[in-house]
């Protein structure tokens, strides 16, 4: 057992550690955009036409306008792209989307739990390595006391 053993062994649950973060951080990500289709949805069930609303501009300010039609939603597909469609589509539409997120959730999910058990099988190795390395200490300590014969 060296060192060297268990610097590598510690630089690869740190490498672990970020990779974990990371994928969290999508999730909380993943999540809040999965929010804010909940909340599109919700709004095309309860709006009507010429129900009022306050419109983001962005940089935190709104306008407020009158909603002519209901029936024209504009829907973003990903990849830049975007299409019209009727309430009912459109609703069908974001909650496809929201499935999609929610499948990408339970995979980085799954991609977190498989690395939280890497984590802990070297978490083992490591603390076996330091064991080892006690174990050897000790021999060696009870070996530079015994007694000399006179």
């Amino acid at each position: 057992m060296s060192q060297q053993q268990l610097q590598q062994l510690s630089q690869e649950l740190q490498e672990i550690e970020q990779q974990i973060e990371a994928l969290q951080t999508d999730v909380e990500s993943t999540q809040q955009e999965k929010t804010e289709v909940d909340e599109a949805i919700e709004a095309l069930e309860t709006l009507e036409t010429d129900s009022t609303v306050q419109m983001p501009l962005g940089g935190g300010a709104y306008l407020r306008t009158t909603i002519e039609n209901i029936d024209e939603v504009i829907v973003e597909l990903g990849a830049d792209y975007a299409a019209e469609f009727e309430e009912d589509d459109a609703v069908n539409a974001l909650e496809n989307k929201k499935d999609r997120l929610d499948d990408r959730i339970d995979e980085l999910n799954e991609e977190i739990a498989e690395l939280e058990t890497e984590s802990d099988e070297l978490e083992q190795q490591a603390q076996q390595l330091q064991q080892q390395a006690m174990q050897q200490q000790m021999q060696g300590l009870g070996q530079g006391q015994q007694e000399p014969d006179e």
